[in-house]
């Protein structure tokens, strides 16, 4: 049996308050009464209370003195203020002690009650209603995966899941949670299906209606906001998942209006080397190899994978007729963004700006090869939240601020997105077979057929090829490739890392965010 909730409350009139009391114990909680604040604080050095209410007009120590007293001595109680005032500034004063909430004398007994449960109950009230609901749309999600939805069915469908793993989140009910990965997994297995079933015939027009991809997004997408907007930010997040959109939404709108947010698809392989490629290009990756053989490396070769992005994109805004100037910046460290952010006036003057950042796939990277990263980032709540801690301390959100305060338009998107892995499959490839674990790249591979989508001839989705035998085989929901040698070694290291390259909800259905300054 749980013990009771224990009221301290310090009032000097505390007689005429007699019925509170009494109405507050017939509903099961234990109330401290004192008449002055100097007992109220000794009560509290020596015994646990559950929240504190202070008369605001005590004589002696007075009650916004009291509440200096107790955010000294339990900073973490909840304290409620009960005042015959309504004057603004000693609102003011009790707001700025950090207190939980406000009544007016005279109180009628249902606000107290309604106080309590707001500041003790919120939690438990929220999870119970939440988990519920939950419930209750389990069924409905359940029916929707086991449709033939199209692919503005499959956004629908994944904002929803990602809306409620959000919720759930909040109530810590790791046994709702496990529910909503598990339905999760379900619907990853199904649009594993239905994108291999669709993507050669989006990618070969052989279809009426398609999905904006990597490689349409700035022509779909962006062009058509350069017609509208004087000025834009062109901000490509790499590796920003749509539930890391969500968690730092709520920071950048206290600066920008939401004017849309929108989701498309990324091409396969979903890494950095060809879905950001592609999106710049506005061409598929084996399309880049033939029209700009010098600005393409190949998976095989080396050399860095994404040096001529501004290139790219130059070229890109040429064959559209998009005649303008523009800068294009990459963000790869803490100390680039600073002097980006130093920079930014005298970037004004170009009517469209492009930012690439790569915290956030860093961050993926680092969590498989450092301990630390996995251990504050050992499941997905703890990676949004690292997401969300990095966002609110980086140049970034400073850079934001200083287009805010500019009214300077900005577009949030990213390349592709990324999975935590759980079940490693075995796959053989000769040397010169690609390290990624999501994908394989190579000649003669040996794999199982089921648990993978096999792209025997290259060129039907625009993957370039080394040589007439290299194929491509894509690991699905949250599968990941490993060796046979060394196989358990390999499956414990790389389990519940951050991986991409695949199919899977995560990795394909990513953010597309027009901004305007509020």
């Amino acid at each position: 049996m749980m013990d009771k909730i224990r009221i301290l409350w310090a009032d000097d009139e505390i007689d005429m308050l007699k019925a509170h009391v009494i109405f507050l114990e017939q509903k099961g909680y234990q109330v401290v009464a004192t008449n002055n604040g100097n007992e109220a604080l000794e009560l509290l050095r020596n015994e646990p209370f559950d929240i504190i209410f202070l008369d605001e007009n005590m004589p002696g120590l007075t009650g916004l003195e009291t509440l200096a007293e107790i955010k000294n001595l339990k900073p973490a109680i909840p304290v409620v203020m009960i005042t015959k005032s309504e004057e603004e500034s000693i609102m003011e004063d009790a707001i700025g002690g950090n207190i939980s909430d406000y009544l007016i004398k005279p109180v009628k007994p249902n606000q107290i009650l309604l106080t309590l449960k707001k500041n003790l109950e919120q939690r438990e009230l929220v999870s119970q209603k939440t988990t519920l609901a939950y419930q209750q749309a389990f069924r409905e999600i359940g029916m929707e995966i086991s449709t033939s939805l199209d692919y503005h069915g499959w956004m629908e469908l994944y904002r929803r899941i990602v809306n409620w793993e959000l919720r759930l989140q909040q109530t810590r009910e790791e046994g709702m949670l496990e529910v909503v990965r598990m339905q999760k997994e379900e619907a990853n297995n199904v649009f594993a299906r239905y994108y291999e079933d669709n993507y050669l015939l989006w990618l070969k027009g052989k279809t009426s209606e398609k999905p904006v991809l990597s490689h349409t997004l700035l022509k779909e997408k962006l062009f058509p906001l350069l017609e509208k907007e004087p000025q834009l930010f062109l901000i490509v997040i790499d590796n920003l998942r749509f539930d890391q959109w969500k968690t730092i939404q709520v920071v950048i709108e206290e600066l920008f209006r939401v004017e849309k947010e929108e989701m498309y698809l990324s091409i396969l392989p979903t890494t950095t080397q060809f879905a950001r490629n592609a999106l710049f290009a506005g061409l598929m990756p084996s399309e880049i190899e033939k029209k700009y053989p010098n600005w393409w490396i190949n998976e095989w070769d080396e050399g860095t994978k994404n040096q001529y992005e501004e290139h790219l994109f130059g070229e890109l805004l040429k064959r559209f007729g998009k005649n303008i100037r523009f800068s294009f910046n990459k963000i790869l460290n803490l100390n680039v963004g600073n002097r980006l952010l130093d920079h930014l006036p005298n970037l004004l003057i170009n009517p469209l700006n492009v930012i690439v950042y790569n915290f956030v796939d860093t961050l993926s990277h680092a969590r498989t090869d450092m301990e630390i990263i996995r251990e504050l980032a050992n499941d997905e709540a703890a990676y949004r939240s690292l997401t969300l801690s990095w966002f609110e301390h980086s140049p970034l959100k400073d850079i934001l601020r200083f287009l805010a305060e500019k009214r300077v338009a900005v577009v949030i998107t990213t390349d592709h997105g990324s999975i935590r892995v759980n079940n490693a499959v075995k796959v053989i490839g000769d040397r010169e077979t690609n390290v990624n674990l999501r994908f394989k790249a190579g000649k003669n591979l040996n794999f199982n057929k089921k648990e993978c989508y096999h792209i025997k001839n290259p060129e039907e989705i625009f993957l370039p090829r080394q040589n007439v035998t290299t194929s491509y085989i894509f690991t699905r929901g949250n599968d990941f490739f490993a060796y046979p040698n060394n196989f358990n070694y390999y499956s414990n290291f790389y389990r519940n890392t951050f991986q991409h390259g695949g199919i899977s909800l995560e990795e394909i259905l990513v953010p597309f965010i027009f901004l305007k300054a509020k």
